[in-house]
């Protein structure tokens, strides 16, 4: 119904929905729109529509006196109905607010939720789908954060956890019940004292902008677990709160900063701005396709009912458009600024730079992040890849962006595995990349080092089995890489056999120690440090079930302690987590060169050996004495020198130590067998190291002696 209550022309700007303690401003862009209504929901349901009285610049906008927090809205845009032109208003669609700040209920799947009809994709649905839709909440933004700071933590002193808010805390047993899987669960002491102790700097959360399982998942039985079905670009994700809906998210989601926070963690969000939850032209009309559809979405040029995808979800946002470009920067801004995160990992980061079709790093998109005062200061990640024509662009960001690093995982993974010929981009891998991000002033930070990630197997899963096994997911096994240079083994799946479960519990170690000994930032996934399996699935997306909530109860304690001590040691030694590229020289006041990379047999590597087909195994010595300033005080740091043995084939390996890099040394870890008693060796000694094993050596000074 309409309503006779008092409206003011209010204010363009800013957008959304914004309580001043008196009353609300509304303010909606929509170039397409010849009229706006703002629909009010009481807590029965009932619906006052009211049309917002002035517009300027397309920004249709109205103030409503005594609306204050926790009242439901939504919005209805009256215009022109042209899908050959991209132009698709359709008043009987009730819409969520693009800048919504909290978002309440799910989509109820149906013929309602389509903005076109069902017969004719041409012509307008007439159904109300206000009953089947959410609504947008008004926030009161306020929160007491007391002395809260970011802990801006260097990048060369990062270490990420990657992890799921559900995920992490469904099983977890010192969480409450009632707070399992939740903002407030994911705070609570246990789960912090857990991240904490793995040595993680940082916590990359997987999407918790408010998201949208699709329909077709649903009719399986399954759903958008992951996240990457976006709704809401500025609402904590509803469901995650135990506290409520209509706001209370907010200030749950507030609270978590603040507790990572204070354990001295970052906060990292795996943001998705290159789609959204609405899909292809087939998909639904939810927010922004029925406000301004061709603002929006990348349309194509030769049939404007269609989206351009370069996603594989169906749409891609307008990010050539000004007020596409500005939604994603005032999000950016909003999560920095009054949620208080701390960076983002952008989601197929590749479509954001394609300004024309193209992938280009002069882009808009990346002119506005470096210029931005507030985004420019955080810690930037790009997925920098989609799935577009050049898409792929590993090692091609701008400096001031660090990257997923793909090459790395497979490097590491095929050096692990015992692929032939693998040692020299092991070797790059190893020591921060250099031959992809050693130009245009960028360090060994850019590249941000995993060996798995929430997309593909987990840890246990990589050394468990060669294919994956995704029937559960419905999609015939189609779905998921293909590529996973995974090897089980010898037998495909779980096993008793004790050789085979050494093997593998062998090469886990051997991958984690390599992971946090490398320049550049680890990413460890969530999870991994448990030896958490999803059974060989390595496209979980769409499970919200056990297969994918971390396994507290059978976490291995014994690998759980080895990764705690792995993050003790890169914590303690700069020599692991230098802040410049290696030159193989020797740096200012040192003898020996920063580094040095070795054949088993203690003889430097010539050029064939990095291409031979049967050298599996390598030394490389890490000089203490060469690494430059470290600190904020430019001055010089040491460190301990360290060898690093690495065995990546199935037989045991001898390694001479050479003298004139250490005349002795003392063993710190020995994947093979992480309980192994640490015992001095002389450095023209000969070691023996295990297969598929990695071993780790410390220069025992001459005071220590």
């Amino acid at each position: 119904m309409t309503s006779s209550h008092a409206v003011w022309l209010g204010t363009p700007y800013p957008l959304g929905a914004n309580w001043d303690g008196q009353g609300t401003n509304f303010s909606l862009y929509s170039q397409s729109a010849s009229m706006v209504e703002l629909c009010l929901f009481d807590d029965g349901g009932r619906e006052t529509r009211i049309e917002l009285p002035d517009s300027h610049a397309h920004v249709h906008h109205g103030y409503l006196p005594g609306i204050g927090p926790g009242q439901r809205y939504g919005y209805r845009v009256h215009g022109p109905w042209d899908p050959a032109a991209g132009l698709l208003a359709n008043p009987a669609m009730l819409l969520l607010d693009p800048y919504a700040r909290a978002i309440e209920g799910e989509v109820q799947w149906g013929p309602a939720v389509l903005g076109h009809s069902t017969l004719d994709p041409d012509e307008r649905q007439t159904i109300d789908s206000a009953p089947f839709v959410p609504r947008s909440i008004v926030v009161d933004d306020h929160f007491d954060w007391g002395d809260d700071r970011p802990p801006r933590i260097p990048w060369h002193e990062t270490c990420i956890y990657e992890t799921h808010v559900r995920g992490l805390t469904m099983r977890h047993p010192d969480v409450p019940p009632e707070l399992r899987g939740t903002y407030a669960g994911m705070a609570t002491p246990a789960v912090i004292e857990h991240l904490v102790s793995l040595g993680v700097t940082a916590v990359e959360l997987m999407p918790v902008h408010h998201f949208t399982p699709e329909g077709f998942l649903l009719e399986r039985g399954l759903t958008n677990y992951w996240g990457y079905s976006t709704a809401g670009f500025f609402a904590p994700h509803g469901p995650y709160s135990a506290s409520g809906q209509r706001g209370q998210q907010v200030v749950e989601f507030k609270s978590l900063v603040k507790a990572l926070h204070d354990a001295g963690l970052e906060v990292l969000l795996d943001v998705v701005y290159n789609h959204t939850a609405e899909g292809s032209a087939e998909g639904p009309t939810l927010c922004w396709r029925g406000i301004d559809n061709a603002t929006y979405y990348r349309l194509r040029d030769d049939d404007r009912r269609q989206p351009v995808d370069f996603t594989g979800t169906g749409n891609s946002l307008n990010v050539r458009h000004p007020t596409s470009l500005q939604l994603v920067m005032d999000s950016l801004r909003y999560w920095v600024q009054e949620m208080h995160v701390d960076g983002f990992r952008f989601d197929l980061a590749s479509t954001l730079a394609r300004e024309f079709y193209e992938v280009d790093r002069l882009s808009s998109f990346f002119d506005l992040i470096q210029q931005d005062p507030v985004v420019n200061r955080t810690k930037l990640i790009a997925e920098p890849w989609d799935v577009g024509p050049g898409g792929y662009q590993v090692g091609n960001f701008p400096p001031l962006w660090s990257e997923w690093n793909a090459r790395y995982r497979d490097g590491v993974r095929d050096f692990w595995r015992g692929r032939p010929a693998s040692l020299g981009d092991f070797a790059y891998r190893f020591t921060g990349s250099s031959d992809l991000y050693d130009e245009g002033g960028r360090r060994p930070s850019a590249s941000i080092n995993f060996v798995t990630a929430h997309d593909g197997f987990t840890l246990a899963d990589l050394v468990g089995y060669e294919r994956k096994h995704n029937l559960a997911n419905g999609e015939h096994g189609h779905d998921g890489h293909d590529d996973n240079r995974s090897w089980n083994g010898g037998v495909e799946g779980l096993t008793s056999d004790p050789s085979i479960r050494e093997n593998r519990r062998r090469r886990m170690r051997a991958m984690l120690a390599t992971l946090m000994l490398s320049q550049g930032v680890p990413m460890l996934s969530g999870g991994d440090e448990i030896g958490r399996t999803q059974r060989g699935n390595n496209n979980a997306y769409c499970h919200d079930s056990e297969l994918t909530w971390y396994d507290w109860a059978r976490a291995d304690g014994e690998l759980v302690d080895f990764v705690r001590a792995l993050g003790r040691l890169r914590a303690a030694h700069p020599v692991f987590r230098r802040r410049r590229f290696f030159r193989g020289r020797p740096a200012v006041g040192a003898d020996l060169h920063d580094i040095v990379w070795m054949r088993p047999d203690g003889q430097e590597m010539r050029d064939e050996d990095w291409h031979a087909a049967d050298l599996r195994a390598i030394a490389v010595f890490l000089n203490g004495a060469a690494l430059g300033p470290q600190g904020p005080t430019a001055e010089p740091a040491t460190d301990s020198s360290f060898l690093v043995l690495a065995n990546g084939g199935p037989s045991p390996v001898s390694f001479t130590l050479q003298p004139a890099l250490g005349a002795q040394w003392r063993l710190v870890v020995d994947t093979s067998d992480p309980r192994r008693v640490p015992h001095a060796l002389t450095g023209d000694a000969e070691t023996k190291v295990e297969a598929w094993t990695l071993v780790l050596l410390e220069a025992i000074t001459a005071g220590e002696r």
